[in-house]
């Protein structure tokens, strides 16, 4: 279902790509060459990510949206939150053109042929942006921007695959199944505690009246006629 109000949505992403930096970029904790840093690679991402979503949307559907181009920008910005202060602006431009078409291939295709609801695209966007995003701070992640592994005399270590640490692919695997065993485990539980308290599904005829009516008893639009 489209949002009710693109303008509006369009807007909420502007929001979301600014608020990102501080989200980023002040991971840094100062205002030094880290965070100018990540301020670089998430704006590139970002952009690279829109134009690969309206890109793919375009080649599928024979024209681009911008509904299509700010999901691309959300699913970039989840991507190089992991990789933000580990890469350069190439790979960051990299990382987000290929989780805008991975994204939209999974919200356009994948998801229709595994039949599952995420009526937000959470696990298409997020899930997906984010295990993409980490994959791949294991490949572009160097130390050139953050020497992070030293030696015992303090010289800088190889970080990720790009500097010769091909150790850290795996070290990112085993973080992303961590994150998915707990991301499942704890929102089953969650699910399973919401449904026997309150239900987590409303009846057909409450979802086609619309929960602010069923749920809320009231409206978002009212509409007024005036007679003459």
């Amino acid at each position: 279902m489209p949002p009710h109000s693109v303008v509006l949505s369009f807007i909420g992403a502007c929001l979301l790509w600014v608020g990102w930096f501080g989200f980023n970029a002040g991971s840094a904790l100062s205002a030094g060459s880290l965070a100018t840093s990540a301020f670089v690679a998430t704006h590139f991402a970002a952009a690279s990510a829109a134009i690969g979503w309206a890109g793919a949307e375009w080649i599928r559907n024979g024209k681009p949206s911008a509904l299509g181009a700010i999901s691309g920008c959300v699913a970039g910005l989840v991507a190089i939150t992991p990789a933000a202060g580990f890469v350069g602006p190439m790979p960051a431009l990299l990382i987000g053109l290929i989780a805008g078409v991975s994204c939209y291939m999974m919200v356009a295709k994948v998801k229709a042929l595994l039949g599952y609801d995420d009526s937000l695209d959470a696990f298409g966007v997020h899930g997906v942006g984010g295990t993409i995003g980490a994959l791949l701070t294991g490949v572009f992640a160097t130390k050139l921007v953050n020497p992070i592994f030293k030696d015992g005399q303090g010289s800088p270590l190889a970080v990720g695959m790009i500097d010769g640490n091909y150790h850290q692919m795996l070290n990112q695997m085993v973080g992303i199944g961590m994150a998915i065993v707990l991301a499942v485990v704890g929102t089953y539980i969650i699910l399973k505690v919401v449904d026997f308290v309150l239900g987590v599904r409303v009846s057909a005829e409450h979802e086609e009246q619309g929960l602010d009516v069923t749920q809320h008893g009231e409206e978002g639009y009212y509409w007024e006629v005036s007679l003459p």
